[in-house]
């Protein structure tokens, strides 16, 4: 999508887990972290997907950058790369 890897999540910012309370805790935050953040990627490309052509066109995208970006996997993630 015309180089712009991870645009769909550009305001996330991720934070590490902290492991005071033991690994077992920490595994259970970062399922729950990876869970919440596949949710937010969800929402984001419906969010894109309901979008107008006019307002796509403003952000620099076009419909077929969009309809790539939402056929994507949930767990498909370029800010974590």
């Amino acid at each position: 999508m015309k180089g712009q890897l991870g645009f769909v999540a550009a305001s996330y910012h991720v934070h590490k887990a902290s492991a005071h309370n033991g690994t077992t805790v920490s595994l259970w935050k970062r399922v729950v972290q990876r869970f919440l953040r596949w949710q937010e990627l969800a929402r984001q490309r419906r969010e894109l997907a309901s979008m107008s052509d006019e307002a796509l066109k403003d952000i620099g995208l076009s419909r077929a950058d969009i309809l790539e970006e939402i056929e994507r996997p949930f767990w498909m993630d370029d800010v974590r790369r």
